[in-house]
């Protein structure tokens, strides 16, 4: 399928969270509108396919639009924004991102992230949290290590398994070991940095995959399509090809208490170091 790459001025750029980003962040931000990912792994059951005000109809994965003016309107809404999210929120935090990824291919062209993290060295959150699931985001590397010496700084990089191929379904957006070497990348430069496995996909051998993420990253968050896709009881992923891939490798992956053994072995082998969920996102871990 082919996408359609579009540029427009965006409005706003800044969005007060709610729903469950609300205990993450007091605010989200979109360089782009759509992902160009929604074809990859991760595109299969992105929940954001599901938000019609943002896919206008649109299939996930076909469109682009670059938002070129972000930066300039970070700044003219950063002073407001900032008093609202410190006064409602304790915090002005910003969550990039939430429907689209930062570090997309195109954004080697439009410079879009790039450009808002740049201001934002100017005018910096008291938190930000940046959320990818490719190796690109080291392309900002120098950047971003600047930012997490002005603010409170998170960089997520998304690996739901070991595997990188499911029955059926496309590779993903970036090779795992891609996504790990660039996690070994951001935590040498002294970047704080968390392995998100959302949604948590069937493991080949947990142990060692646990074993991994502790030797490149701080924390890891574990997340299931149960819950973690804003539905009840899944729904959302379960209109998907996501699960019936996942069962052909494992059947009891599909189940919540699969991830609840994920934490365990995660536990075991990086205590004190293990979210769950939305309060892993939020960087609440277990205790040791």
């Amino acid at each position: 399928m082919g996408i359609a790459i579009t540029e427009a001025r965006a409005k706003s750029i800044l969005t007060r969270t709610t729903g469950f980003l609300k205990s993450v962040c007091s605010h989200s931000l979109q360089p782009y509108r759509g992902c160009s990912f929604g074809n990859a792994l991760c595109g299969v059951g992105c929940y954001v396919q599901h938000n019609r005000h943002l896919t206008r109809g649109e299939p996930w994965g076909s469109f682009l639009e670059a938002r070129t003016n972000a930066a300039e309107v970070y700044r003219s809404q950063f002073p407001r924004e900032q008093r609202w999210g410190r006064r409602a929120r304790q915090s002005f935090s910003v969550f990039m991102s939430s429907s689209t990824d930062p570090f997309l291919p195109q954004e080697r062209r439009f410079r879009i992230s790039q450009g808002v993290l740049e201001t934002m060295l100017e005018c910096p959150p008291d938190r930000l949290i940046l959320q990818t699931h490719t190796h690109r985001v080291v392309d900002a590397l120098d950047l971003i290590a600047a930012l997490g010496r002005v603010c409170d700084l998170r960089v997520h990089i998304s690996i739901e398994s070991d595997l990188d191929r499911l029955p059926s379904l496309p590779a993903p957006a970036s090779s795992v070991d891609r996504r790990f070497e660039a996690a070994e990348r951001l935590t040498r430069a002294g970047v704080r940095t968390v392995i998100t496995v959302a949604p948590l996909l069937p493991m080949r051998d947990p142990c060692a995959f646990f074993q991994r993420v502790a030797r490149c990253a701080d924390a890891v968050v574990i997340d299931h399509f149960i819950g973690g896709d804003g539905s009840p009881d899944g729904w959302r992923s379960r209109r998907t090809a996501l699960p019936a891939a996942m069962a052909e490798i494992d059947p009891e992956s599909t189940a919540l208490a699969y991830r609840d053994r994920m934490v365990e072995v995660a536990c075991r082998i990086m205590p004190g170091r293990v979210g769950v969920s939305i309060d892993g996102f939020a960087g609440r871990l277990l205790p040791e």
